[in-house]
């Protein structure tokens, strides 16, 4: 997976301290270095990505190589300590890995790094494949230590989540360097004067950047007016330069006067679908890996063409350089892409779509560049069944929002919530989430909302690991400015939606290591709130009655609705259907949207393989007809 070969590469450049925050699709970087450990690395999952960043960047200041990933989102999390070091600088190399998740497929935005890379002033390494990645990461590491700066690395979810056959090369001689320690000295506090003279060299190193870019092996040009030369090793993972003159390129014809105006510019894995839809058509081709933008080698690329599609996704950032360069140099070539509606805006590349803008642009014949060399299909398949995500049969979130919308019934209310698993409360049949901002959000929210409709109750959901990555704010805000809500967290001991990521409450580190439990209760207490509950969000008849005190009470009221992810608990129990006794009344159905309850027949039906036995559905049926039994071996 291309998440294990950044982790492969990043132990193989000497990496020693990594830190970072699980989230989709970045999460495996940091596992697969914590399971390919000889010992030598410290790892840790930290409570957020800003305590990650300022983790690695303490080690930096000591010579260490270290690495912090997160997700696109989670970089803006990261952002305060990032702009500063930048003007702070590093000693040993540090690359932030963020993931970039065009689509999106699994968060809230699409937003682009490569934006916050130039806005940071930082260099920034985008590979196409897996492979690519696993030399790229050691590549950053170098960077950043000529350049005495942080590095960005992103990968896109596909580079991310796709594999690959990676060859695994010897470690770098960089892995057994010595360390020279932390330096005492002026250079690590960050005052005006220091940082107006760091400025000046930062906007030197962007030039100097950009220069040595045009000569990295990573960005490519292939073909020129005079003939198509291409490395030979670019025929899938691009490795080299090709140019005019170029060895490589002896055996190949040149490209036709009219192919000749025409040239693509692209990056990440759309070259790879770029490159696929090409087939055998000879076109002038930039793939752009870096930035700073490599400017020499991109007019290069512009000189003679008449017009060029640019393919990447998400923004239009090799576009509005291009369309840049051609100001500057007064040059008149027409730059395609987002911008002129040839490339969508929004959403991530596919192999399809790029190959109809390749197609359209080049006017070339659909059957000699059909994808990968194969002829397209007599007839469309089928379109996907459409599938939207659900809550686990037996998630105790589940039963805990049932427990909150049965209790409020008839009581004014919004539901604030957060990022997690629980996010799909929103979903009917529970529609139990009316918000959705980011990490931490839900409590804060709640709070304007109760400012601006003192009359209605708010209850504000958060999951366990949430609440210690950014919740506790919250509760502080809500405490200091004595404002009612109630704040239900749902705690199922793990970090559920990433990939169950071990977290400050669970007793365990991402080592291994068993640590001292952080107790929400005793925070929450801490914090001076009006009321503190908790609860099993299985045993319905409690789980009400709390959520009917806090409703009658004032200030910041605390539920703690604590049941674990059945991905660590699934018991042996499954429950059943009395088709004798059941009206097929749907009640069951209408309320949980259990993905283990169906109707067949006119009749409830309860797979064995996918109910936990949580016995929820029972106290819901009328009728009397579920009841629970022990699981048959093999279901």
């Amino acid at each position: 997976m291309g998440n294990e070969a950044i982790a492969l590469g990043a132990i193989r450049a000497g990496v020693r301290v990594m830190a970072g925050y699980p989230g989709t699709p970045s999460s495996e970087v940091l596992a697969t270095v914590a399971k390919n450990n000889d010992g030598s690395i410290y790892v840790e999952w930290s409570v957020n990505e800003k305590a990650a960043l300022e983790v690695a960047a303490g080690a930096a200041y000591a010579g260490a190589r270290s690495m912090v990933t997160m997700k696109q989102v989670g970089l803006n999390i990261a952002s305060d300590p990032l702009m500063s070091l930048n003007y702070i600088g590093v000693k040993g190399g540090m690359v932030v890995v963020v993931a970039d998740d065009p689509g999106p497929i699994s968060s809230q935005t699409e937003q682009d790094t490569r934006h916050f890379a130039k806005f940071a002033k930082l260099a920034l390494f985008d590979p196409s494949t897996p492979e690519e990645a696993y030399i790229m990461i050691a590549d950053a590491f170098a960077h950043s230590e000529k350049y005495g700066t942080p590095v960005l690395l992103r990968p896109t979810t596909r580079v991310c989540h796709s594999c690959a056959s990676v060859s695994v090369l010897p470690d770098l001689a960089e892995k057994g360097r010595s360390l020279d320690g932390f330096e005492k000295g002026g250079r690590w506090v960050i005052f005006p004067k220091l940082s107006y003279a760091n400025h000046i060299k930062i906007e030197d190193n962007l030039i100097a950047m950009s220069e040595g870019f045009s000569q990295y092996n990573r960005n490519i040009l292939i073909g020129t007016r005079e003939g198509v030369a291409e490395d030979a090793a670019s025929k899938g993972i691009v490795t080299g330069t090709a140019r005019e003159g170029d060895a490589t390129g002896a055996g190949r014809e040149g490209v036709s006067e009219d192919a000749a105006s025409k040239g693509i510019a692209t990056g990440g894995v759309s070259y790879c679908y770029t490159r696929e839809a090409l087939g055998e058509v000879e076109c002038r081709l930039l793939k752009v890996s870096t930035l700073p933008f490599p400017r020499k080698l991109a007019l290069e690329f512009l000189d003679g063409l008449d017009e060029v599609l640019v393919v990447e996704e998400l923004d239009p950032v090799i576009e509005n350089e291009l369309i840049h360069l051609c100001g500057l140099h007064s040059l008149k070539t027409k730059i395609l892409g987002k911008g002129t509606g040839h490339i969508q805006n929004a959403g991530e590349n596919t192999p399809d779509s790029v190959g109809a803008a390749v197609n359209a642009f080049l006017g070339a014949d659909r059957k000699k560049t059909a994808l990968r060399g194969l002829p397209e299909h007599p007839t469309k398949p089928p379109p996907l069944p459409a599938r939207p995500p659900v809550l686990c049969a037996g998630c105790p979130h589940r039963a805990s929002f049932y427990a909150v919308k049965e209790a409020a019934r008839g009581v004014p209310s919004v539901f604030t919530g957060d990022i997690g698993c629980y996010t799909l409360g929103n979903a009917a049949p529970l529609e139990m989430v009316d918000t959705c901002l980011c990490m931490g959000a839900g409590i804060t929210v709640a709070q304007g909302l109760k400012r601006a409709e003192p009359g209605v109750t708010h209850f504000a959901f958060i999951g366990d690991s949430t609440f210690f990555h950014s919740g506790i704010t919250g509760v502080v805000n809500a405490v200091y400015n004595q404002t009612d809500i109630v704040v239900a967290i749902l705690d199922n001991s793990t970090t559920a939606m990433t990939g169950n990521q071990p977290h400050p409450g669970t007793g365990v580190t991402m080592m291994g290591g068993k640590t001292e439990k952080i107790s929400i209760e005793k925070i929450v207490k801490a914090l001076n709130v009006s009321s503190v509950q908790r609860v099993n969000p299985f045993d319905q008849k409690a789980a009400k009655e709390a959520v009917q005190n806090a409703i009658g009470q004032s200030g910041v009221r605390v539920i703690i609705f604590e049941a674990p992810c059945i991905v660590f608990y699934k018991g042996d129990s499954s429950c059943v259907v009395d088709p004798s006794k059941c009206t097929g009344c749907k009640l069951c159905t209408r309320r949980l949207g259990c993905p283990a309850i169906s109707i067949e027949d006119g009749k409830a039906l309860i797979s064995p393989s996918s109910c936990t036995g949580c016995g929820l559905c029972s106290g819901i049926c009328r009728q009397g007809a579920i009841s629970t039994g022990k699981r048959l071996k093999g279901q």
